[in-house]
């Protein structure tokens, strides 16, 4: 954490965040960068994503910035990169503190890591796909590291050759979408993620319900 903190004041310092205003200058910075461009990007996905930065924003920005397959190979190693980021943090430098704030939807896989290494951390990356506490929930796990490595790698493909494919067409329809649609959208998801909120209390209710007779 200490390493980031002070990689994002050296940047505030160098005026790097102000260079971001200007996306188009961003884009033609990068690409005349070459093979430093990419190194860039990597280091950035590697570094910043296992702390809370959008992976998606990454995602789909690097096919705005180079063409599709040069995106997909960029975002692809930046996604694994940091994803070991996130599992070596937790494994080797701030377990304990890592391991009291591990959700409990994750913990309750750690026997099926046991017993079905690959196929669980497969299964969990295709379902939550980047999200840091995954990260590090599989660092304080039984899990093996090239086990997680090669999984993880494994989900990620199809999705970022997805996105790096038609990411770019889908930020273009997303743009010259009307405003109704984007209101539409918003008051459909609020919907359903109320009505998951309440089917889950619902749930909950009859269990104890269940408990409480059985008792």
């Amino acid at each position: 954490m200490l390493v980031v903190a002070a990689m994002l004041l050296a940047a505030r310092q160098l005026g790097i965040f102000q260079q971001f205003a200007d996306p188009a200058g961003v884009k033609q910075a990068l690409v005349q960068l070459g093979v430093a461009g990419y190194a860039a990007f990597i280091a950035v996905y590697a570094l910043l994503q296992p702390f809370g930065f959008p992976a998606m924003v990454l995602t789909f920005a690097a096919p705005l910035i180079w063409p599709w397959p040069v995106a997909f190979g960029l975002s692809l190693t930046g996604a694994t990169a940091a994803s070991c980021v996130g599992f070596l943090f937790a494994r080797f430098i701030a377990r304990d503190w890592v391991a009291a704030r591990i959700p409990a939807r994750y913990r309750r896989h750690d026997d099926a890591l046991g017993r079905r290494a690959f196929a669980t951390v497969l299964l969990l990356r295709l379902t939550f796909w980047m999200s840091s506490p995954l990260h590090t929930f599989f660092g304080v796990s039984q899990v093996r590291f090239m086990t997680h490595l090669w999984a993880s790698l494994l989900a990620y493909v199809v999705p970022i050759l997805l996105i790096s494919m038609f990411g770019e067409r889908l930020v273009d329809e997303a743009l010259a979408a009307p405003r109704a649609l984007w209101i539409g959208l918003a008051v459909a998801g609020a919907a359903l993620a109320l009505a998951l909120v309440v089917a889950r209390r619902r749930m909950v209710l009859a269990a104890a319900r269940r408990l409480g007779s059985g008792a």
